[in-house]
């Protein structure tokens, strides 16, 4: 009798274990890691594929994990929330994501995916450099993993880390001119453009007129010259240094007169159209052509090259690596 019931329990311990082997094969556990890539943003319908193509190339590099878009301007995340009800834009640009008009912020997008049940967030910036833009994300993160609650298991977060700008960061972990050098070899084809046109490539950059964050571009143009040196490349900044004048007295020195005006930016957005190619007197186009240069435009946002936006793929595997976190 012993036995039989040893049996029996033995198969209904057989059979509870077949089914739940079943079960989890239908129902495998959920990954709990996400990524967030958090950019600036753009209203220009036309500038979205330098983000959306950062995307691409993240997702086909880590096609099992979760990945949201965040813009971090306020503004542009306003625009586009207004756009949602205007069924004459929509119908004009009937091939825009739809989670564009509803995009959010970085908090909302972490807080959106740690309400579903992701507890391990990389967050990736779009930026360009250590900026403004950039150290903002950072305070936001930092001071979300500043919550400590009273039991451990109802912290928010496994993990909440973020990644660096495209030009690097502070510290020894990853020297920047690493990322400066990964940089400047993903733009060579920006060179070999400049050269069959027969002029120098001259790019565009934001800048900042309150924070000191031109020492990378500086940097960058230095180690492209010497990449390059047979094409000669420049950069200047809607604000801050180095501005139009001082390049435009650089390459009247270095006798250059032909020139390829292109973005320094993710996307060839509201900048680029106005500031950089636009028609009006005080375009960047404009005042370089009132002096003598000969211009050409390339509306490309550095996102949309392949090379660009694997620099940021690179880093957020990077992240992910120092912290131990598996992306699939």
């Amino acid at each position: 009798m012993k036995h039989f019931a040893g049996r029996t329990v033995l198969s209904l311990f057989c059979l509870i274990l077949s089914i739940s082997t079943v079960l989890a094969q239908e129902n495998p556990e959920k990954d709990t890691t996400a990524i967030v890539i958090a950019t600036f943003g753009t209203t220009v319908p036309s500038a979205l594929p330098g983000i959306l193509h950062i995307r691409d190339r993240m997702q086909k590099r880590f096609p099992g994990t979760e990945i949201r878009l965040a813009f971090t301007s306020n503004m542009i995340r306003k625009i586009w929330h207004k756009r949602q009800h205007d069924e004459t834009f929509k119908k004009a640009n009937p091939t825009l994501p739809q989670d564009i008009y509803s995009i959010k912020g970085p908090l909302a997008a972490i807080a959106d995916l740690q309400d579903e049940g992701f507890a391990t967030i990389l967050v990736q910036p779009g930026h360009i450099s250590l900026g403004e833009e950039y150290l903002d994300l950072v305070s936001y993160i930092d001071g979300l993993n500043s919550i400590h609650t009273i039991k451990a298991k109802n912290q928010p977060f496994l993990r909440l880390v973020v990644s660096r700008p495209a030009l690097g960061t502070m510290g020894p972990k990853h020297p920047y001119v690493d990322d400066i050098n990964e940089v400047a070899k993903a733009l060579a084809a920006d060179v070999q453009k400049a050269k069959e046109a027969g002029a120098a490539l001259l790019y565009m950059g934001h800048g900042n007129d309150t924070f000191p964050s031109s020492g990378a571009y500086l940097q960058l143009v230095d180690v492209m010259n010497t990449l390059y040196p047979e094409t000669k490349t420049y950069l200047t900044t809607v604000e801050g240094f180095p501005n139009l004048d001082i390049i435009m007295k650089q390459m009247k020195r270095d006798k250059v007169t032909t020139v390829l005006l292109k973005p320094f930016m993710d996307v060839a957005g509201d900048h680029a159209h106005n500031d950089m190619a636009g028609s009006g007197p005080e375009s960047m186009k404009s005042i370089l052509t009132k002096n003598g240069f000969q211009v050409s435009t390339v509306m490309v946002g550095l996102g949309e090259q392949d090379g660009f936006a694997d620099v940021f793929v690179d880093h957020l595997a990077q992240t992910a690596t120092d912290y131990g976190i598996t992306l699939k």
